[in-house]
């Protein structure tokens, strides 16, 4: 039998842990190409350097030094810089003018003006380095808005100042697009699409234009070989108006070139039987840990141990789409329940005064951190017994399957990804892995935490609900197949 020969895959994203993130598209992006190397693929990265990504602490070296480029009316510096990470090239492309900034895409909560300008510059960069490299890929791999023009430009030849994509090396290339949150799309003024080198006959319904305006996301849908997202679950909801943000018509059309691949979790860094972060570690087979973290936790926040009393955790962006309007309406009913809570996040200023006012009127009960703390994040997952997760529409999420994995028995809206890892627990059959509601509602929530509080005196059945979970495979494992088999079939 011949042998598959390797794959070339290069990713491109705008971010990617350990080195700049906002979202989970920086988790997706820096765990799955090391699990595709594992498979056998030859797999490389292209990012922006971004400020907050030192070159020392992060040991890179400059392999390639540009002649400043003219761009969009003034000459940009630019440079490469690579380092490798577990068999993987990563690269940086370095344009301080446009990356040398305190955030990734916002100032202040809004969005940058040039951010068209920024990620056209990054997109044509690059293509530039991969035929400077001669490196040809089988696939690139492109993830969100901010790689939306990449698959454009590889359809519909362009001839720039750094790049002519009329050239056969980049003929054979195919693309795979990746959709993590189809509510983030790249929307922009018309007036700028000539400065992407793009020609107005593809500012069109069924191309570029949305509502009279470029949107990158859209560019991607339609010219990339192949789309997925980030759970079967999500790939559905998208296609509808409830959920689609517009989209819904491009993906339908689409809709036999779309499929949904559920995120993995990287189990080496979240690991309760050697997580530096905890005070102790435990595994499904011993448990003690868990109460030794639970113990701290509590200590930490002020909050007095109560034996009986569950403890329920959330982290996550505060925000309506996280579920804080549920939140907020059903808090008073959920704290009348006599649990505890700590609650780790930052986002919407209504939602920052609203949690600060619920630490204060339930100060035994509620503490509030309205931060980002990513050592903070493992203790609550450690710590408590049910975490919570009521979002209105969730991509994947990855927070419910960390619980799982650190015995938080997860209590969700079914929907998107969380619809695929989490199934209702039922206490005739023992079947089940956390507690889930299907109608979005401040009840439906209070219904989900009732029951879940309801069984946790039940110790025997409790901690068997806990090593169900305990025991499930989230790793990136199973998904790096199937992305693997998704390549395989686009190359064909």
């Amino acid at each position: 039998m011949m042998r598959e020969r390797t794959l070339r895959v290069l990713t491109v994203a705008s971010e990617a842990v350990p080195f700049a993130k906002t979202g989970g598209l920086a988790d997706v992006a820096g765990a799955l190409p090391a699990a595709l190397t594992t498979l056998g693929c030859e797999v490389r990265c292209v990012m922006p350097r971004y400020r907050q990504i030192d070159r020392e602490k992060f040991n890179l070296k400059r392999v390639v030094e540009c002649e400043p480029r003219f761009f969009a009316g003034e000459l940009v510096d630019r440079e490469v810089w690579c380092v490798e990470r577990s068999g993987v090239l990563w690269y940086f492309i370095d344009a301080p003018c446009y990356f040398d900034r305190d955030g990734l895409y916002t100032v202040d909560g809004e969005d940058y003006p040039d951010n068209l300008e920024r990620f056209t510059f990054f997109a044509q960069e690059v293509l530039a380095l991969i035929r400077h490299l001669d490196w040809q890929p089988d696939i690139i791999h492109c993830h969100d808005w901010q790689t939306g023009l990449i698959p454009v430009y590889l359809k519909i030849p362009v001839s720039l100042a750094s790049i002519d994509t009329g050239d056969p090396f980049y003929r054979r290339i195919k693309t795979l697009f990746t959709i993590h949150n189809i509510a983030y799309q790249g929307l922009f003024p018309k007036e700028k699409l000539p400065l992407t080198g793009i020609g107005w006959k593809h500012f069109t319904f069924d191309k570029l234009e949305y509502w009279g305006k470029l949107n990158f996301l859209k560019a991607g849908l339609v010219f990339a070989d192949k789309l997925n997202t980030v759970s079967k679950r999500y790939s559905e909801e998208i296609q509808t108006r409830e959920f689609g943000r517009g989209m819904e018509g491009v993906l339908s059309w689409r809709s036999r070139d779309l499929t949904g691949i559920l995120n993995g979790i990287d189990p080496t860094v979240w690991n309760p039987a050697s997580d530096e972060h905890l005070p102790a570690n435990f595994t499904v087979d011993h448990l003690r840990g868990k109460q030794t973290c639970k113990r701290a936790l509590l200590k930490e926040h002020g909050l007095k141990a109560r034996t009986g009393t569950p403890l329920i955790g959330m982290i996550g962006r505060l925000d309506a789409q996280k579920g804080l309007d549920l939140i907020e309406e059903a808090l008073p009913d959920i704290m009348r329940l006599g649990v505890q809570m700590v609650i780790l996040g930052t986002g919407a200023p209504e939602y920052h005064k609203m949690l600060e006012k619920a630490a204060q009127a339930y100060p035994d009960q509620l503490a509030a951190n309205l931060t980002f703390d990513n050592a903070l994040a493992h203790r609550i997952e450690a710590g408590s017994d049910l975490f919570l997760m009521p979002s209105k529409f969730e991509p994947c999420g990855l927070n419910q399957m960390y619980s799982l994995r650190y015995g938080a028995v997860p209590i969700v809206q079914a929907t998107g990804g969380l619809a695929d890892t989490i199934s209702d627990y039922d206490p005739k059959a023992k079947t089940g892995n956390g507690f889930s509601f299907t109608s979005y509602t401040a009840e439906a929530l209070v219904g989900a935490v009732r029951r879940a509080v309801g069984l946790y005196p039940d110790r025997k059945a409790w901690l068997d609900l806990v090593r169900t979970g305990m025991k499930q495979d989230f790793s990136w494992k199973a998904s790096a197949r199937e992305y693997l088999a998704l390549y395989r079939g686009i190359v064909g």
